[in-house]
């Protein structure tokens, strides 16, 4: 991470700048009349902006950009002699440098204007152009346009431009001024705040497409990809909203309170009335005001932050915390189903084909609980020779076994195993379970943690289904994923669709039990936790996660970059943005799995399309 030169109390020139970006720093400073500078070293570009008063809007977009130039609103000529200098500095650098001056227009109308040597860039400027037409109107059926006009003025007031023709020339520059509608904008002057966050982003895309094609044309300039234009500096109001976003979530567990406290009482009660009776679920009682959990969330100012991968990703998770909050309230009600099919995105028919396919392909192992088990003791030091390969990797790396009389199922929590000290397993079963627990969700909190953002130990919104999809996968990859595994997997998937269509929780049982030839316990594990909450569809992601993971290989995507934290498969083009930007890195800890024998040989088959159906 390269460093940054902070405010200063003077108007400095470029004589003082240069030497500071020659030594491959960040410029991030202050200068007159409510002017500034934020320039990064290797890039050769620079938005500017003449502030004027009601036009914050425009003033954000630019602030969009890697390298910018606020002017202050007095003494123009300071500012037309620093930008020459620093133009004819970078040019020296980089063998060109273009500046665009970007300003709102004066006219109602829906049309960008382009002011820009067309004959010189006709490339960079029928990328703008495409780019800034492809930007969605917030009125129905009218569509955005752009112009180039190849002309000599390309700001607003000639008598303030910057640079004339032979100065540019002189400098090794190319200079764009660019008009923007003020669509985003009522009559009056007010912002639509959501249709502006949408406009600036695709801007912000149009503007960096174009630059990256000057870039990569005209200059020495080694930047390989147009994401490598966004800002690269995460500012320290963004680490606060990411850190109190992570607090608000971590002030609930949100698993555990729409678990039933009653179900072995339950399960006892309806199998000694041969399945006929069965109590109403009891929850425990919310530890936090779900109402005032909001109003907090609500007053975190996201729509204030300029990066538009950041603002998009902060957004979305406030909207999951807020549906959560939505959903403790609903517990035990036909509203909390309703929710649950919004959180986890209903069910569609190809998962669905992909569980009847593997119920009537695979068999029920009953054999299977006869085979040799291992305690929850020999399973814990096996965790822990999986903790010591971590840290083989990463010195840093500290998690634990924790072997528990509490705790009633195996969990991972913050990078942490816990064990009931009952829990028995078969050895193939515990083989996939290390990669499950450990190999995938221990792995991604710790490397999450290595990231600057805390959302990515903590998970991004939706990141479920992509987690609970790469721990199936490794237990496959292991060559520990069992035939009842993938039942179980598949069984979920099926009552997830039964509870759509309406059935109650003995039609779904019976459907497991009878048809489907489950064991009575697991028939009942299987639809108890369906029916936690009011309709709880969690446990359809397994298998969805699953199948969407290896579409995505079959595509071309690659297993190691999902590892560097807890994100969701449609965050991976926003993953790529910010790690070509050095906002994100790239995973500290692989799995074991990875230097397993077959793991290109059953990769490649999933590359291919392979049948979960033969994945046993």
């Amino acid at each position: 991470m390269s460093t940054s030169i902070e405010h200063v109390d003077t108007a400095p020139d470029i004589a003082t700048l240069i030497p500071q970006l020659q030594d491959g720093k960040r410029t991030n400073v202050s200068l007159p009349f409510g002017g500034h500078l934020f320039l990064e070293h290797d890039v050769p570009s620079l938005l500017i902006y003449r502030d004027i008063s009601d036009d914050t809007a425009t003033r954000r977009l630019v602030k969009s950009g890697a390298s910018y130039l606020i002017v202050g609103r007095e003494d123009f000529e300071y500012y037309k002699k620093f930008v020459l200098d620093l133009t004819r500095k970078m040019s020296e650098k980089f063998g060109a440098f273009i500046v665009l001056e970007i300003y709102s227009s004066e006219h109602k109308n829906n049309s960008f204007i382009i002011r820009g040597p067309s004959h010189k860039l006709p490339v960079s400027l029928d990328v703008l152009k495409e780019r800034l037409e492809n930007i969605k109107s917030r009125k129905y059926n009218v569509t955005l346009n752009a112009h180039i006009k190849q002309t000599k003025k390309r700001t607003p007031k000639e008598e303030y431009s910057f640079f004339d023709i032979e100065e540019m020339k002189n400098c090794g520059a190319t200079f764009i001024g660019l008009e923007v509608p003020t669509v985003y904008k009522d009559d009056e002057g007010a912002v639509y705040p959501v249709y502006f966050r949408k406009f600036r982003d695709q801007f912000t895309i149009a503007i960096q497409q174009a630059v990256f094609e000057f870039i990569r044309v005209q200059t020495t300039s080694n930047l390989n990809n147009y994401k490598a234009l966004g800002k690269r500096e995460i500012h320290k109001e963004v680490f606060k909203i990411d850190k109190q976003l992570t607090q608000i979530e971590n002030s609930y567990q949100f698993l555990l309170l729409v678990a039933p406290v009653n179900i072995q009482s339950l399960k006892n009660q309806f199998f000694e009335s041969h399945f006929k009776k069965l109590d109403k679920y009891h929850y425990r009682l919310l530890p936090v005001d779900p109402d005032i959990l909001k109003r907090k969330l609500y007053n975190l100012r996201i729509d204030e932050i300029d990066d538009p991968a950041l603002s998009y990703l902060f957004d979305e998770k406030r909207e999951e915390i807020d549906h959560e909050l939505t959903m403790l309230k609903e517990r035990g009600s036909k509203n909390f189903f309703y929710s649950s099919v919004r959180l986890y995105n209903g069910l569609d028919k190809k998962v669905l084909a992909e569980a009847e396919l593997i119920l009537q392909n695979i068999s029920e192992d009953h054999e299977e609980e006869k085979k040799e088990h291992i305690t929850s003791k020999e399973f814990g030091q096996l965790a822990q020779d999986e903790f010591e390969y971590f840290k083989s990797q990463d010195v840093n790396f500290g998690c634990s076994v924790h072997i528990r009389d509490d705790v009633n199922i195996m969990m991972v929590s913050k990078g942490e195993l816990y064990l009931p000290s009952d829990y028995t397993m078969t050895r193939k079963g515990a083989r996939a379970l290390i990669q499950h627990e450990i190999g995938t969700h221990a792995l991604t909190y710790y490397n999450g943690a290595q990231q600057p953002l805390s959302q990515l130990s903590s998970g991004l919104a939706n990141y479920d289904a992509l987690q609970e999809g790469i721990a199936v996968l490794s237990e496959y990859l292991c060559g520990g994923l069992s035939a009842n595994r993938l039942r179980i997997l598949a069984g979920r998937v099926i009552a997830g669709a039964a509870l759509l269509d309406g059935a109650d929780f003995h039609q779904v049982f019976f459907k497991l039990y009878s048809k489907h030839d489950f064991t009575k316990e697991r028939a009942f594990n299987i639809t108890s936790r369906m029916f936690q909450g009011g309709g709880f569809l969690k446990d359809i992601i397994y298998l969805k996660g699953l199948v969407k993971l290896r579409d995505y290989l079959a595509e071309g995507g690659e297993l190691k970059p999902l590892l560097g934290g807890k994100f969701a498969l449609k965050h991976v083009p926003l993953i790529q943005d910010l790690t070509t930007r050095g906002l994100i890195h790239p995973p500290k800890l692989i799995p074991r799995y990875f230097e397993h024998k077959n793991f290109s040989k059953k990769i490649n088959k999933l590359k291919k399309g392979l049948s979960l159906s033969k994945m046993t």
